[in-house]
């Protein structure tokens, strides 16, 4: 297994919008993570892109993490379960050219689980935030966990991810993010 190195990492908020968030399982603890995650983002300088799978019917990405996205990251509207089925968001990766794709969102076994099959079969290391991740129902969920393991995707915590991206408590990053896993 190949460490993520946050130089070359970028972190995919996936759908975490209004109505849909609503119908989720752990919906608040999995929103508390992703916001954990786009903080982490801000302290590392890792670019971030999000999505948005029909934001007309489904709404905006939720205001608590809206107001945490980083200054000029991209928000893309798609309509394709999988993020690389919208050309902007082929665009804005390219840009960023990551080795690694650090992925959070919903739900689990339909849009997260397509985007980290399709970046793998890119080349892509791909980490898969168990706790900032969730599907309407559990066994959803879980059966995404085990495919995606199943197909080189690393599952794993947002607290394992942020000290594996840390790496020392040397790094200039470590006592921002000590104290955001408080």
């Amino acid at each position: 297994m190949k460490y993520p190195d946050p130089t070359k990492s970028l972190l995919v908020l996936i759908d975490m919008q209004e109505k849909l968030l609503r119908a989720m399982t752990d919906a608040d603890a999995c929103s508390a993570r992703c916001g954990l995650l786009l903080q982490a983002a801000s302290a590392f300088g890792m670019p971030v892109i999000v999505t948005e799978q029909y934001p007309k019917g489904l709404g905006a990405t939720v205001p608590e993490l809206a107001e945490r996205i980083p200054a000029g990251s991209p928000v893309i509207e798609k309509g394709a379960f999988s993020c690389f089925g919208e050309p902007l968001f082929a665009e804005a990766l390219e840009k960023a050219a990551p080795e690694s794709l650090i992925l959070c969102g919903i739900e689990a076994h339909v849009c997260a689980a397509q985007t980290a099959l399709d970046a793998v079969n890119r080349g892509l290391n791909v980490f898969a935030v168990r706790d900032a991740m969730t599907s309407r129902h559990i066994p959803d969920r879980e059966s995404a966990f085990s495919l995606l393991q199943a197909n080189g995707v690393q599952v794993l915590s947002a607290e394992t991810l942020l000290f594996m991206l840390l790496r020392t408590s040397k790094h200039p990053a470590f006592k921002e993010i000590s104290r955001l896993v408080k």
